[in-house]
């Protein structure tokens, strides 16, 4: 629990003796003005005369009794004399700014929020079930701003100034976080926080939350138990973690899992997983550490599967080369709006990977690595869905053709902008059927004949 919430969770408890202490004559509105020259005021000296440290790990009843009783001395030493509501407000706003997150706390704790964007101290953004809504809040100036993204970034060993004015980092909870300063930002510091569920979605949350069917979750489940390839595409924020995490918990409790991400954001729930994770270069530009390496690495640890977070660059090939010799049921998203366009980004950055191979031997290495893609969007009325399940259907001379077996169909946005269509199987049987036998996940055929309102949205 956060020191916010800790702090308004002792504050509530006790509010009823506070106002039995103010009386009936104290009802005068709080001057906010006053308020937040009092908090700065004596955060400053708080900072100068306390051990910070010493109080972030405090209990919350502790923590509150512990600045009641420093306000009170420094408002003695000072002859300040304000209410017991004036008092309590003063000490929540130097919880929130000495050793939380200041106006972002609230934010943090909402579970529905699932985003928060800040564009410089005066606009703050955050996404709740796919669509942003513009906040009240505000930092009290840039600097109010820039000191809450130096506490992000600090215990994590970063640094971000004007000499490094770009970093990503991430809070302890696990969630995301991406601060651009001035003079790159224009208008004030930019922060970016995806924020991280305390419990992991699952399949059955997506199938819940209408982003596939049942039949599609079945199938996909018995995808990953027989071994077969699988790539995510997607544009930024369609859920392209989410579902890869989702997927990577039906894979058998006795093989060895290695992940690799950017950003370490995957949680599987499985007795053997290694994670890695890249390493940028620091300020000299050494000591950076790629993700291609780590692929690299990965082949030497003995990986039953192998999962990157995402591929973006010449660690493409790594990935493939891998899937080719013998690492089945690897994992990985890309960022592409179509399948079609999955595999052209995937064949552009095998070219970045030096390779020297013809165009028409890539394509043959990308079909002999792929057996799947999965193409999901987060459409205009913020929904997240699962637009197709695309087989790559090998012929015997080499050649291949790319086929839906299940799909998504849009048939109209209603009156309110809510996109309404049905997710179908397109009638098309997958080749892999004996495989998904063969691996003791067999499926009922029936699941891919056509049917129209399979599942309505």
């Amino acid at each position: 629990m956060s020191l916010f919430k800790r702090a308004a969770n002792y504050n509530s408890n006790n509010r009823n003796q506070a106002e039995v202490r103010k009386g009936p004559s104290n009802h005068t509105a709080i001057n906010e003005t006053r308020i937040e020259e009092l908090a700065n005021h004596f955060k400053a000296r708080l900072l100068r005369e306390t051990d910070l440290e010493k109080l972030t790990k405090m209990p919350s009843s502790e923590l509150r009794m512990t600045l009641d009783r420093i306000v009170g001395q420094y408002l003695a030493d000072e002859q300040v004399v304000i209410s017991r509501q004036e008092r309590d407000k003063i000490i929540s706003r130097i919880i929130d700014e000495s050793v939380g997150y200041g106006p972002l706390e609230p934010l943090l704790e909402d579970e529905e929020i699932t985003e928060i964007a800040v564009n410089g101290p005066y606009e703050i953004y955050y996404e709740k079930k796919g669509k942003l809504h513009k906040t009240d809040i505000q930092f009290r100036d840039e600097e109010a701003l820039r000191h809450v993204i130096d506490r992000i970034v600090a215990p994590i060993g970063r640094r971000i100034d004007v000499s490094s004015p770009m970093v990503d980092a991430r809070l302890p909870d696990g969630s995301r976080v991406n601060a651009v300063i001035p003079p790159i930002s224009l208008k004030g510091s930019l922060l970016s926080i995806r924020k991280f569920r305390k419990d992991p979605i699952t399949m059955k949350d997506l199938i819940n939350f209408g982003s596939f069917t049942p039949e599609m979750g079945e199938f996909l489940k018995a995808l990953v138990k027989a071994k077969l390839n699988i790539i995510i595409s997607g544009g930024t924020g369609s859920g392209k973690t989410t579902l890869l995490n989702a997927l990577a918990n039906f894979i058998p409790e006795n093989e060895r899992i290695i992940t690799i991400e950017d950003m370490a954001e995957l949680r599987i729930p499985h007795g053997h997983v290694a994670g890695m994770e890249a390493r940028p270069a620091n300020v000299e530009g050494k000591g950076e550490v790629t993700i291609r390496q780590l692929v690299r690495n990965a082949l030497r640890m003995r990986p039953d599967r192998i999962i990157v977070g995402e591929v973006r660059g010449a660690e493409a090939f790594d990935m493939l080369q891998a899937m080719n010799t013998g690492h089945e049921g690897s994992l990985t998203t890309v960022h592409a709006n179509s399948t079609d366009d999955a595999l052209r980004r995937l064949e552009g950055m095998v070219m970045m990977s030096s390779a020297e191979l013809p165009a028409s031997l890539i394509r043959e290495y990308l079909v002999g690595a792929i057996d799947y893609i999965i193409q999901i969007s987060r459409l205009p009325d913020g929904q997240r869905k699962m637009l197709t399940i695309a087989e790559l259907q090998k012929k015997e001379d080499g050649s291949f053709k790319m086929v839906d077996i299940f799909r998504f169909e849009q048939t109209h946005v209603n009156d309110e902008g809510v996109v309404q269509g049905y997710h179908t199987a397109s009638g098309v049987i997958p080749q892999c059927l004996k495989r998904l036998k063969a691996y003791g996940t067999p499926v009922d055929p029936a699941i891919f004949e056509p049917a129209r309102q399979r599942s309505s949205v």
